[in-house]
């Protein structure tokens, strides 16, 4: 399989940081980014690279050479003039066969691709996004996506929106070569707005959520964010073939003001000092999974759809003080009948109710999760039963002498938490 990365940018935005190279060639701890992409990719069994080049092409070129020195071969695209974010990728018709892998050569990652590929080959589109949340939602590209996976729009920085959920395409992408002939001249294109949205209105375009570590080289300060999580090892910990550690979180009276079984969209507010606490989980490494009962589901007073969209509430104000949520379980299932518009399906005694462990047990098969280094933290006994049944330590907001941490609000517990060693 061929990898394409996109190796002509100009950094204008990061130029502070070094201008005398194309951004992609700006050295990290003393290698460039380019390099840490190669590698990273090598590891994994991916050899057959093109870079597609333009400004200052040669200083990638003087460098990588034909790949040898790196254990992989390199092919040079070279844009004469600058083509857009994909329009050399008409110079790439005769050279690929088959799904190829695409990226910024702007991005540092690490990211378990076979998984990633796996995902692309079952949905069977042209093309598969890698998505994940970041710490800027509301200056970023949001994806929507249906429970398939199949993206349904695609909202741009300029769009008005209200509440979304923090789903951002990460700058990797799965392609199909039958992709590239829609090519049929050499021309500035952009990859986002004229390659891939388009795929929505024939059902081809496809997302892959995951929380591993891709954070892209734009400005300086995400510069010196990513050298500091390379030292501490934090780039290389996310992949998910390696055993994760996570925190999970109640939601109401845990994140949200408790209002009792919350129907109203209006009534849905974050507690003080929760985005700084979920923000520190984002930065120690763990992830941070809600998991929550939400029996109005079953009591027929919440919509799955309204559901959501309280879901989007909550991540879009937790995304403007730049903290996010990798991943939200719910179980909507709650055995008591009697209920006046309550729905039959939804009235059984389920695995996944709190205290049982089964939204646990599932994040931990999504996410390959260490359930012995993780934690849970919820404000009442259920959510103590639940981390108990689950195998984690837990943490309460409150008191309860069987948990392992109790603090007055999420933010000391998550304190308490990580001052752990």
């Amino acid at each position: 399989m061929k990898v394409v990365i996109m190796a002509g940018g100009k950094g204008t935005r990061i130029a502070s940081v070094n201008s005398e190279v194309p951004k992609p060639m700006i050295p990290i701890l003393g290698k460039p980014i380019l390099q840490y992409q190669t590698e990273s990719l090598k590891k994994q069994g991916l050899t057959e690279f093109i870079f597609v080049i333009g400004h200052l092409g040669h200083v990638v070129k003087d460098y990588f050479g034909d790949g040898e020195k790196f254990g992989v071969h390199i092919e040079y695209v070279e844009e004469k003039e600058p083509l857009g974010t994909a329009g050399a990728l008409y110079l790439l018709k005769d050279k690929i066969e088959g799904d190829f892998l695409l990226l910024c050569g702007d991005v540092i990652f690490d990211i378990d691709v076979n998984r990633f590929y796996r995902t692309h080959k079952a949905k069977g589109g042209l093309a598969t996004l890698f998505t994940h949340p970041n710490s800027h939602p509301y200056d970023s590209g949001i994806i929507k996506a249906d429970e398939n996976g199949k993206v349904t729009d695609w909202l741009h920085k300029e769009d008005e929106r209200l509440w979304y959920r923090n789903r951002v395409n990460a700058g990797l992408h799965f392609l199909s070569a039958k992709l590239l002939d829609s090519f049929t001249e050499l021309k500035k294109t952009d990859l986002d707005r004229d390659v891939l949205k388009p795929l929505i209105a024939s059902g081809e375009l496809f997302i892959y959520d995951s929380p591993e570590y891709v954070k892209d080289m734009g400005t300086p300060d995400r510069f010196f964010s990513v050298i500091d999580d390379i030292e501490t090892g934090k780039v290389q910990a996310k992949n998910l073939s390696n055993k994760q550690r996570a925190i999970f979180l109640d939601r109401d009276g845990t994140i949200n003001r408790y209002v009792g079984f919350l129907t109203s969209i209006d009534d849905f507010a974050l507690l003080d000092g929760v985005a700084e606490a979920i923000k520190k989980i984002n930065e120690s490494g763990y992830l941070a999974i809600v998991t929550t009962n939400q029996p109005v589901i079953a009591r027929g007073e919440v919509s799955e759809e309204a559901l959501a969209e309280i879901h989007n509430k909550m991540e879009t104000l937790l995304g403007e003080k730049g903290a996010y949520l990798d991943a939200v379980y719910f179980c909507p299932h709650h055995p008591h009948k009697g209920y006046e518009g309550e729905r039959p399906e939804y009235k059984i005694e389920c695995e996944c109710r709190k205290p049982k462990a089964g939204m646990l047990l599932k994040a931990a098969k999504d996410y390959n999760v260490d359930l012995a280094s993780s934690w849970m933290i919820g404000d009442g006994e259920n959510d103590v039963l639940c981390g108990k049944n689950a195998g984690v330590k837990t943490a309460i907001i409150g008191k309860n002498a069987d948990a392992d941490v109790e603090g007055e609000s999420l933010l000391a517990c998550v304190n308490e938490i990580l001052s752990k060693p």
